[in-house]
Order: structure tokens, then C-alpha cells, then sequence
């Protein structure tokens, strides 16, 4: 067993620098005895000379490792002791946030630049003093990069904001002015509402940079409004993709495609479920990848089940089909609660769908929600791609135009009926594995945006892929434009109003169907 007091402490550690850089023990002890007060000026004293000593020091306070005996301080760690006079350094909550921020600050100095910005974004969050701002000015001084001096500047300012001396709280305001942070923002409403800021000029500076902050705020809501909306416009692109296939092809009113998108979502489950199972943790990240096709072809065989035992036998009878797909929604989901339970089932983002980009301060951009904008116009570029180059979507135009003279030209009509149901269905169960990495998964999924998708088809035109893109993503900014003023429920009645008055206006849609219809 070792005793170890402060001149002997630091040798293996600091001393090799050179003693100029070793604490004293002087130092030493006015960082651990003393009120608070004198004790977070020591602190901040030492951290203005940026002694690389000090890190390691505040360490062990934090870490309760430091004792004090006989106007002596003992760091004990390992198998060291220390006297049995020797008294426990005792922390308030003051003097370890004090701490913690030494030792963030202390990380400005560093050569690593990630260093330096992990440092800021703690900083960021923690309640900085003026005694501190030697060492935020000494890391300004040295900071090259460019973005991490624009923070210091702006950390310098909202430490001065608060300064007795007029001439820096002036010059503070100014500074703040080109910020587009909240906390700046309530750190200036503060200073103005509560009255604490008596002086007339800096009040005036105060107002100016108040409404710069707000009106930067205000440019980042804007865009975070219309990156929801595109978001939501994306989800209802997927889900009424294959719904205008097979409404536009067949005039069926499926109310089970709703289900058909939970059959995709509870596919991706599964196949997250089989890679956490039977494969290293190191594949699990890329379970999506094959969710993807799964999702796809168990939705569309399902569909094609439907279409071959059902719908079939329903042609041309519109009312029948609405209550038979109505009814077999109710069988898949009983059918699913029967399989996996009532309740919902978690689906795990991989770990580089998680996390998002940070574009302003206030609007970041999640990358699952990128993907999902991303992955919805792949698969509308791979369905126009197939209905306009290959011959199963030249079938596919030629019976949506006219059923009778496409069956008089050898085309059979039954299979290309069930070959884009099926399709249409395999759609469907990508917006379910789509939606699985944004919320969970249950029986209800499909409810939540089966009249969505609908409203989109029938805004858009029937049958249409270019009108189903512009009503998806228009539906979705107004939808989120909307719940802005008047709240989610009002704005999805609203929505619906403003749909019957353009559809009494253009029955047939955004955009009209062209050539001849049999049926017409």
C-alpha cells in the first residue's frame, strides 16, 4: 500500500512535460478547500492559463478520488491511500457544473478538431460565467476553423450579454445579431422582458438582434414545415402508387390495401427477427436490404391470392368489391393480431438510418425520413420506367385504355389483371417496410392512411402516376401547412373540403385519362 500527496502525484503523468506544466500543490488546495465561490475562481484561473495538469485534477474531483489532510491533497486511485485524517473533497452541485465545464472548455485548446466541436456542444449546454471567458477568448484567438470561431464568437457574446460593463453588453447585442440559436433568442427575451437590461442603447441593439434571431427562427420552421410535408407526401406517393395501378387499371376499391401495406411492415419484422436470430450483429445493419424484396413479394403474392379467389369474380360490380375488400381488411388484420398479438411490434432502424443532418439549429432532417423521400421516387421511377418500356406495361396501357379491343388482339386480360394487382400490392408492402422505420408496426397500420391514399388517386386522376405525385406531395405540404393554424384534426378537415370543391371543379382530376375507354 502507497501514500501518494500532490508533489509526488502528477510524476508519472505530467511531469514529463516539464514542471512549468504541474499543478502546485497551492493550486491544488485552492481547488479543493475553500467556499465554492473562491474555489470556482481558482478553477477558473487555472483554466484560463489552459494548464494541461488541470484536465487530469478536475477528473479526480469529479471523481471523488481527491482528499484533503493537514493542508495537504491526496489523489487516491488504485492502490493508493492516504492519511486517516484525510477528508473527502465534498462537491455541491454548483462546483460540478463549474467542473464539468473546465473540462469541456479545457478541450477548446485541442489539436483535434472533433475534439473542439464535442466541446462546443457541451458547452452549448451548460450555464457559462464571465470568469470563464479568458480561456473562451485564448481558444478564439487560436481557433482555425472557421465554423468553430463563429461559435466561440457567438459563446463570447452570450457570456458578455450579462457583463456590468455597458460597452460589452453593447457590443454582445451586436454579436448575438447574426445568430440563429433558440437558446439566443430566450437568452435576449430574457434580458428584455425581465428588465434586467437598464441601459437604452444596449436595449435598442437587443430589439435589432431579436429580430434578426426570429426572423432566421422563422426561415427554419418555414423549411421544416415543407420538409414534413414532402416527408408525408412521400408516404402517401408509396401507399397511393399501387393503389393507382389497380383502382386505374381494374376500378376496384380496394379497402384492404391498407392491410396489404401491414402485411410488408410485419414482413420487414420478420426479417429483422431472422437476421437478429441466425446472423452476426454485424450484418444486422443491413437487414433492410433484404426486407426490401421480401416485403414486396409477400404483399404481392398475397394480392395475387386475392385477386385470383375474390376479385376476380367481381368485375364491374363496384359496390360488391368495396364491401368484399372491406371485409377481407377485417380477416388480415384478425389474422395478424391471431399470429403476432394485439399489440405493436418494434422495427429497428439500422444504426445508418439513425440520427439526422442538421441544416439551421432548429431543423434537423432525420435520415430515415430522407430515406423514405429517397426510396419513394426509386420506386416511382421503377414503376413508370415498367409501364412505359417493357411489354407487361404496354398489356397494362393497353387494357386500362380499352379492355375489349386489347382481349381482340390476343392480350390475356385475366393475367395481366392479376399481374398488376399483384404489383400494386407488392407496392403497397414496400410503404409498409417504408413506414416500419418511422413508428412501429400493428394490426392498425393500414387504417391510418387508406383514405389518404384515396384522396390522393382521386386529386390526381385515375389511373395517372404524374397526377398521384403532385397530389401526394401537394396533399402532404398543405396537410402540414394546415395543422400549423388550425391543428391536426381541423386541417385534415379542411384537406377533405378543399378535395370535394376541386373535384366538383375537375371531376376528372389533376390529370385528365387519355385515349378511349370502353367502359366510358
Amino acid at each position: 500500500m502507497r501514500t501518494r500527496f500532490l508533489p509526488l502525484l502528477f510524476s508519472g503523468l505530467l511531469w514529463c512535460v516539464g514542471a512549468v506544466h504541474a499543478l502546485t500543490p497551492q493550486q491544488a488546495l485552492s481547488l479543493s478547500t475553500g467556499e465554492t465561490d473562491a474555489r470556482i475562481a481558482a478553477l477558473n484561473q487555472a483554466a484560463a492559463e489552459a494548464d494541461p495538469a488541470l484536465a487530469d485534477f478536475v477528473r479526480a474531483l469529479l471523481d471523488g478520488e481527491v482528499k484533503v489532510a493537514a493542508g495537504k491533497v491526496f489523489v487516491v486511485r488504485g492502490d493508493a491511500t492516504a492519511p486517516d485524517t484525510a477528508e473527502d473533497v465534498i462537491n455541491n452541485n454548483r462546483m460540478r457544473g463549474a467542473l464539468e465545464a473546465a473540462l469541456g472548455a479545457l478541450k477548446l485548446v485541442s489539436p483535434d478538431v472533433q475534439v473542439r466541436t464535442e466541446a462546443l456542444d457541451e458547452l452549448r449546454k451548460q450555464s457559462l460565467e464571465e470568469a470563464q471567458l479568458p480561456l473562451i477568448e485564448k481558444a478564439y484567438a487560436a481557433e482555425t476553423d472557421a465554423t468553430l470561431k463563429a461559435r466561440l464568437e457567438l459563446m463570447r457574446a452570450t457570456i458578455l450579454i450579462t457583463s456590468a460593463d455597458p460597452a460589452k453588453r453593447l457590443a454582445a447585442a451586436q454579436s448575438l445579431a447574426g445568430s440563429s440559436e433558440p437558446a439566443v433568442k430566450s437568452l435576449i427575451q430574457e434580458r428584455l422582458v425581465a428588465g434586467a437590461e437598464t441601459d437604452n442603447a444596449v436595449r435598442g441593439a437587443l430589439l435589432t438582434a431579436q429580430s434578426a434571431v426570429e426572423g432566421r427562427l422563422a426561415w427554419g420552421e418555414r423549411l421544416g414545415v415543407v420538409f414534413t410535408g414532402v416527408s408525408l407526401g412521400s408516404i402517401l406517393l408509396l401507399v397511393a402508387l399501387g393503389l393507382a395501378i389497380t383502382y386505374g387499371l381494374m376500378g376496384v376499391i380496394n379497402m384492404a390495401h391498407g392491410e396489404l401495406m401491414m402485411i410488408g411492415a410485419y414482413a420487414t419484422y420478420l426479417v429483422q427477427n431472422l437476421f437478429r436470430q441466425y446472423l452476426p450483429a454485424s450484418l444486422f445493419d443491413w437487414y433492410i436490404v433484404l426486407a426490401i424484396p421480401a416485403s414486396f413479394a409477400v404483399a404481392a403474392l398475397v394480392g395475387a391470392v386475392l385477386e385470383r379467389t375474390v376479385i376476380r369474380w367481381l368485375y364491374g360490380r363496384p359496390l360488391e368489391t368495396l364491401l368484399a375488400t372491406w371485409g377481407i381488411s377485417l380477416v388480415l388484420m384478425q389474422g395478424v393480431r391471431t399470429l403476432f398479438g394485439a399489440q405493436n411490434v418494434a422495427v429497428e432502424n439500422p444504426s445508418w438510418l439513425s440520427g439526422g443532418v442538421q441544416v439551421m439549429s432548429n431543423l434537423i432532417l432525420p435520415y430515415n425520413r430522407l430515406a423514405i423521400i429517397a426510396f419513394a421516387f426509386l420506386v416511382l421511377a421503377g414503376v413508370t420506367l415498367m409501364i412505359n418500356r417493357t411489354r407487361l406495361g404496354l398489356f397494362v396501357r393497353g387494357v386500362t385504355q380499352n379492355r375489349r379491343m386489347a382481349a381482340c388482339v390476343g392480350i390475356n386480360t385475366a393475367r395481366i389483371d392479376t399481374y398488376a394487382f399483384s404489383l400494386g400490392a407488392g407496392i403497397a408492402g414496400l410503404a409498409g417496410c417504408a413506414l416500419s422505420q418511422i413508428g412501429n408496426v400493428g394490426p392498425d397500420l393500414g387504417q391510418s392512411y387508406i383514405v389518404d391514399a384515396f384522396m390522393v388517386v382521386v386529386t390526381g386522376g385515375v389511373g395517372q402516376l404524374a397526377g398521384t405525385v403532385y397530389a401526394a406531395l401537394g396533399l402532404g405540404v398543405l396537410n402540414k401547412f394546415l395543422e400549423g393554424f388550425a391543428g391536426a384534426v381541423l386541417a385534415k378537415i379542411m384537406v377533405l373540403v378543399c378535395i370535394v370543391v376541386f373535384i366538383q371543379k375537375r371531376p376528372q382530376g389533376l390529370f385528365a385519362m387519355k385515349g378511349r375507354s370502353a367502359e366510358a
